[in-house]
């Protein structure tokens, strides 16, 4: 069983150069995902690992890989990413992993030089780290031989799915005929991975580490519940209350929304950077390195746009939007609490998001605090964005608002006389006027919530039935 299992790196049987290259990175350990991949890879197994950014995957192919290629300078060996800032990260941690073997391994990603990397390319190498798109294009160019390699993985493959990499991967998958081995690590399963991976990798062996357990980064998380007008106002608060040298990112579902929010924040004077899968390559890698630099200390981004966004300083995000999956809250509250620092994730959920919201924290089960937005820290005192009104989240499903008014029928009240003091006080359409109930003291009308706040305003201090009215929301 597993107190049987090898522990340590120095245990197993590596070549001297990998075990070099593994101490000099400063593994001792295994990571779990380690210990239960190397084993099998190395004997040459096909593999399927269930594994998070952070679990030590790169290891988990690239110990196995390394050693089965050789410094020959032709392609053995191809790993599939789904981006490019993976794509480098992985690069990186293979050269760092390879110490002294002298193996020639190259990132193939687009947004960079084609001529630059196609000279690279033709100079030979054994390992290719790639996206998929790019490398499909390097190959229809002639630039690389899918027949050479033996062995592939493909990293993040559930990410490679949503981001729409299938049909290229299968368009390579398809020209690789020595292929011996291939190793696949995702973070989740959904049905079509399963799928795909049924139809080209043979017999593999599936290896899950504690169960779906996730590996929670140490974050404090909460929920406001806040309506759609009022986010800013509540990330305008969360922003003052940000030390020095922390740094934030608040995340949306739309490059739109990170347009907007970046403009609307520089009217309300607060300084922060979009980031989005629209935005030049280098324009968004520029962003990217002044954020590490922690020359930025608040990026908008949108959840592809943050992938690889693995900064120390980091230690607020904000899920301005709910994501629309479980697994990119969990990819999202990652970004933060890293380095033994304490992190906080803040979500705003309006009415609209619960649903989804309730899904997330069922999916983990997670119980996360729900709080007020926070009081303005000592010192400063006006809000950086105004608090708006916001009808819309205490209106019923038809739109409509309670609001009670200080008179009742020992004032003479009646709904006639209300209804029509009313539609005289505002002017609006008798449907935006709904129930109205009378009690001794006082009564309530709903209305539309297009109407509520011209309502609310029409009504006050004006005489009816000899009191002085004062209208409160229900």
């Amino acid at each position: 069983g597993k107190e049987m299992q090898k522990r340590k790196f120095s245990d197993w049987d590596l070549p001297d150069g990998i075990l070099s290259g593994i101490s000099s990175l400063g593994w001792d350990e295994p990571t779990p995902v380690q210990l239960d991949s190397i084993p099998l890879a190395r004997k040459g197994c096909d593999v399927i690992g269930q594994a998070r950014t952070g679990s030590g995957k790169t290891g988990a192919f690239g110990i196995p890989m390394i050693e089965l290629v050789n410094p020959l300078g032709t392609l053995q060996g191809l790993i599939l990413c789904p981006t490019r800032e993976l794509a480098k990260q992985v690069t990186v941690e293979l050269d760092n992993l390879q110490g002294e073997i002298g193996l020639k391994i190259a990132s193939v990603y687009g947004g960079t030089d084609i001529e630059k990397q196609a000279a690279e390319l033709d100079s030979g190498v054994d390992i290719i780290v790639g996206t998929p798109g790019r490398v499909m294009d390097m190959s229809k160019r002639g630039h690389i031989d899918l027949n050479s390699p033996k062995i592939l993985t493909l990293d993040e493959a559930d990410r490679m799915l949503d981001m729409g990499f299938m049909p290229d991967i299968l368009w390579v998958i398809e020209r690789m005929n020595n292929r011996s081995q291939t190793l696949l690590f995702s973070a989740t399963f959904p049905q079509e991975i399963l799928e795909v991976a049924n139809e080209f990798m043979s017999d593999y062996e599936f290896v899950q580490i504690g169960d779906t357990e996730i590996d929670l980064p140490p974050v404090k998380m909460f929920v406001v519940k806040v309506g759609r007008a009022n986010k800013l106002w509540s990330l305008g608060r969360l922003l003052t209350r940000q030390t020095e040298e922390g740094q934030t990112i608040v995340f949306t579902n739309t490059k739109r929304m990170v347009e907007l929010i970046v403009e609307r924040l520089s009217k309300h004077k607060i300084s922060a950077i979009g980031l989005h899968g629209d935005m030049a390559q280098n324009k968004r890698e520029r962003v990217m390195n002044s954020f590490r630099e922690n020359e930025i200390k608040t990026i908008v981004a949108t959840d592809v746009a943050a992938r690889g966004l693995d900064v120390e300083g980091v230690t607020l995000v904000v899920n301005y939007d709910v994501p629309n999956d479980p697994d990119s809250f969990i990819h999202r509250i990652g970004r933060t609490g890293r380095a033994g620092r304490d992190g906080e994730s803040w979500t705003f959920v309006s009415r609209d998001d619960l649903p989804m919201m309730n899904r997330i924290q069922g999916t983990y089960d997670l119980s996360i605090d729900e709080v007020e937005t926070p009081e303005l820290p000592e010192g400063i005192e006006r809000d950086p964005v105004k608090f708006r009104e916001d009808y819309n989240e205490s209106a019923d499903v038809f739109g409509m608002i309670s609001i009670n008014l200080n008179v009742g029928s020992q004032h003479g009240a009646s709904k006639l006389k209300i209804h029509d003091f009313l539609l005289q006080t505002v002017r609006m359409d008798e449907l935006a006027i709904g129930e109205i109930s009378i009690n001794i003291k006082e009564s309530t009308v709903t209305i539309h919530n297009s109407k509520a706040g011209y309502v609310l305003d029409g009504v006050r201090g004006k005489d009816f039935c000899g009191q002085k009215l004062v209208g409160k929301l229900g």
